[in-house]
């Protein structure tokens, strides 16, 4: 029954993830309230991320809705923030990083309302002086503490006047690239419990195949509705991980 509804939790979260982030919001509550230990929990969803990004920008870049050579360019930015933030994640207090996401999120909410990009520009993704360190930025964040790294690019991307399809395919990728080193450090600990693993993995796959093909499909105009939302939900979920429980 459990690999049943890790399944679901897989497919579920994934789908979530892909189309605005914030997957993390049903994937790890769900597993840990299933009784898996928080480090295999972790360690799950980032092996089951990994494969599951990847196999969704790939979806994206066949349907030419992403470049390989702007995938390429987003890998090593995103993967120096990660492993940056995983050099220094434990000179940072958990409550600190508690605070940090909150201000962060907070900011793209109030922004979403204000900003006016609203993914619907054509241009493609380049280094430059304004995306290329937020995007680095992003990536210490996620090696340090992680929820709404996803949401934080696509509104990133949304700035850059890059279209959501491609925003996704984008933030696929780079979630491919800062879940990488973390899963093989998991696998490498002996922390992964391989059949609960599988059964999120194969979920992850089916809800990456969905929300990439629901993204295809859903109008810029719909997307930051759906963005507020998810950020709301992220900002509530971490307040109540840290000041109630």
């Amino acid at each position: 029954m459990d690999l049943i509804l890790l399944f679901l939790v897989g497919l579920i979260a994934t789908t979530l993830g892909t189309l605005a982030g914030g997957g993390g919001l049903i994937s790890l509550p769900a597993m840990l309230a299933l009784g898996i230990p928080v480090h295999s929990a972790i360690g799950a969803n980032k092996v089951s991320n990994t494969v599951s990004s990847l196999s969704s920008f790939l979806v994206v870049y066949r349907q030419k809705g992403v470049t390989l050579k702007e995938g390429l360019k987003v890998i090593p930015i995103s993967l120096a923030g990660g492993i940056t933030g995983g050099l220094i994640a434990a000179s940072i207090s958990p409550d600190l990083m508690y605070k940090v996401a909150i201000v962060l999120l907070v900011f793209a909410f109030i922004f979403s309302f204000i900003g006016k990009a609203d993914f619907s520009g054509h241009e493609a993704f380049t280094w430059s002086k304004k995306g290329t360190p937020l995007l680095y930025g992003i990536g210490i964040y996620d090696g340090v503490f992680g929820p709404g790294q996803g949401t934080l690019m696509l509104y990133l991307f949304s700035y850059l006047n890059i279209a959501y399809y491609r925003a996704v395919g984008l933030v696929r990728v780079a979630t491919f690239s800062s879940c990488f080193g973390a899963a093989m450090s998991y696998i490498s600990t002996g922390k992964i419990i391989w059949p609960l693993t599988i059964a999120l993995l194969l979920g992850s796959l089916s809800g990456a195949q969905v929300g990439v093909r629901l993204a295809g499909n859903l109008k810029p105009k719909h997307v930051k509705p759906l963005l507020r939302i998810v950020t709301a939900a992220l900002i509530i979920y971490i307040f109540i991980d840290n000041v109630v429980l």
